[in-house]
Formats: C-alpha cells, structure tokens, sequence
C-alpha cells in the first residue's frame, strides 16, 4: 500500500514521504482499516514537527481522523492508532473506539465530524453549559475547529459573532450562519464584539487560537461568561491573569477532548449520537472545503498548518487497484 511517512520532526511539507510500505498489522483490540476519507488536523502538522503531546516513534503516518471502512464492511469514523496513521490505504484503529458514519454525510464529511465536532459539542455543552439567547464569540470561526463551533452554537440557539482573518474567511463565516463577523486584519476586535453586544461581551467565547485572541477574549467576556481553551494555533499559549478573571467575574474552563475517551468513554458515544441526530436534521454539517488525492496529502498538510485552509481538508486515498477509497 502507499503511505505518507515522517522519519525526522519538521515542517510537513519537507518531511512527509509518499513511500510503498506493507499494510500495518492490528495488534489485539484494534482492527484494520480501509480508509476511505482522511481529514487533515492541525495536530497532524504538531505532529510532524514533534510539538504535539502524543509524540509517535519515527517513522510514522500522521493522519488523526478518518472515514474507513472495516473487513466486514461497515462504514465507521475512528481515530488510527499511531503510528499508523490515516494518510495511507490503510491505518488501524481501537476497535472499542469505533464509532458509525451517520448516514446523512459522505465519507469526507463523516470523518470531519469527530475531532472537531466532538471537541466543540464538549466545550459548549459539556463545559461550558451554553444555553439558548446567550452570544458565543468563536474564533478563526472559519476554520475547521471555528467552524464546527459555529454550527454547534446556532444549532443551540445562541448568537453567534465570528472573528476571522482575511474578506474571503469573513465570507465563509457567514455562509456558515454567523450573525456577526469580525475580520481581526481589518477591525478593532474588542471594540467590534462590543458593539455588536451593546457593550455587554460575549457569554459563552471558544477559543482554539490563543496568543491575542485570547487577549482580546479577556477584554470582551461578559459577566459570568465563560472562555473556553481548546487550543493555540497561534503558537503562543497565554498566561491569564487570575486577579482579572476574579474580578471580572467570568470563568477559564480548558478543553482537552481526549481525555474523554479514557475518562468517560460513554460520554462520547452520548456525543456522537448527538451529533449524528444533528446531521440527520440537517442543523449540522461539516464544511469540506478541498478533497485531495493522496499523492498531495503533504501539500495539504502545510497548508493547514500555514493557516492558509477554510473548514477541513480531506485526502481520499486511491488504492492499489484503482478503485477510489
């Protein structure tokens, strides 16, 4: 089979390798994988740089996130068990980890319902309790975490500002049903957000960059709200000060959504079946903005880390007879 392999830490695009390599063999528990979509991640682009927290030994595929399909014919979403990643043919997974494709989305857009979405619906739900008529401030809300993020909250009823870098983000963030859009490259953030809630803030505000955003988050967060960390794409991981978050009155809740999957495993079947009702209803649906072959999976992956991206990327794999994966 073909498989995209690192066999030292950089920038994806310099050292993720196509190579032809010999299928992986499940050890006990997992099962292997067909994979019929693979969604890129910025976490695949830590982990090719070696700055992400699960750090798998050289060489390995990356690819965190995928659509496959199992020996007996099921269609499923998984997480592949580095190093075996989704950027191949094939990949293997936990077999107590998989979780069905809903029926309503295609294989690129199942495999983006998990991570993002998942990590979303915990954060806003389980986190952060958002409830109906409060306003949610997402972050990069054009991007593939942002944009779940953004679906889930109209999904429940909030109002929903998104802030974005760039016209052409801003126009996404409104098709994806944002009622305020803030380009930060353009607009005075904290003074848009301000305006837009009568000088009140933002309740409920989702954070996946952190750096200035999080800064801005601070200055714009209303009272009682609640800033939820998901991550620091940004690459600069703030350090709040605790007396303003006293006497602002509001709450810092951090997000790690695998954590889930060893603590509360339950929970996150509760989620999916959440979320898969969702897209049945059609209140949700992940944004997939590019489908790649997998001979351009490492372009791809730089791309994303380079924050030049919308929504998700997908790389369907072509296997060896031909056939689309």
């Amino acid at each position: 089979m073909q498989a995209w392999r690192v066999h030292e830490n950089g920038e994806p695009g310099e050292v993720m390798r196509l190579e032809r390599t010999e299928r992986p063999t499940p050890g006990d528990g997992q099962v292997l994988l067909r994979v019929r979509a693979a969604n890129i991640n910025f976490p695949d682009a830590l982990l090719c740089r070696g700055q992400y927290q699960v750090r798998p030994p050289l060489p390995f595929t990356p690819g965190v996130e995928i659509c496959g399909e199992t020996p007996d014919g099921r269609r499923v979403i998984a997480n592949p068990a580095l190093p075996y990643g989704g950027f191949a043919e094939y990949a293997v997974a936990d077999a107590a980890a998989l979780l069905p494709a809903p029926e309503a989305l295609d294989d690129a857009e199942a495999a983006a319902l998990h991570i993002g979405y998942q990590t979303g619906w915990f954060g806003l739900h389980r986190r952060a309790r958002l409830e109906a008529g409060e306003t949610l401030l997402v972050h990069a809300a054009a991007g593939g975490v942002g944009s779940a993020a953004v679906q889930l909250g109209k999904a429940a009823g909030a109002t929903v500002i998104g802030v974005v870098g760039g016209a052409d983000k801003a126009a996404v963030a409104r098709d994806l049903g944002c009622d305020v859009v803030v380009d930060r490259r353009g607009e005075d953030v904290v003074a848009a957000v301000k305006e837009a809630t009568g000088g009140r803030g933002a309740d409920v505000i989702y954070d996946p960059v952190g750096g200035q955003a999080y800064a801005q988050s601070a200055k714009v967060v209303a009272f009682e709200g609640r800033i939820v960390v998901v991550g620091f794409a940004s690459g600069s991981i703030p350090s709040p000060a605790l007396n303003h978050a006293l006497v602002k009155n509001y709450s810092i809740l951090g997000l790690h959504w695998g954590l889930y999957n060893t603590k509360n495993p339950k929970l996150v079947q509760h989620c999916h079946e959440q979320l898969t009702e969702l897209a049945a209803r059609g209140a949700i649906r992940p944004l997939v903005s590019e489908r790649v072959p997998l001979e351009e999976a490492a372009a791809a992956v730089q791309r994303v880390a380079d924050g030049l991206t919308t929504g998700r990327v997908a790389v369907v794999p072509t296997l060896e007879n031909g056939a689309a994966a």
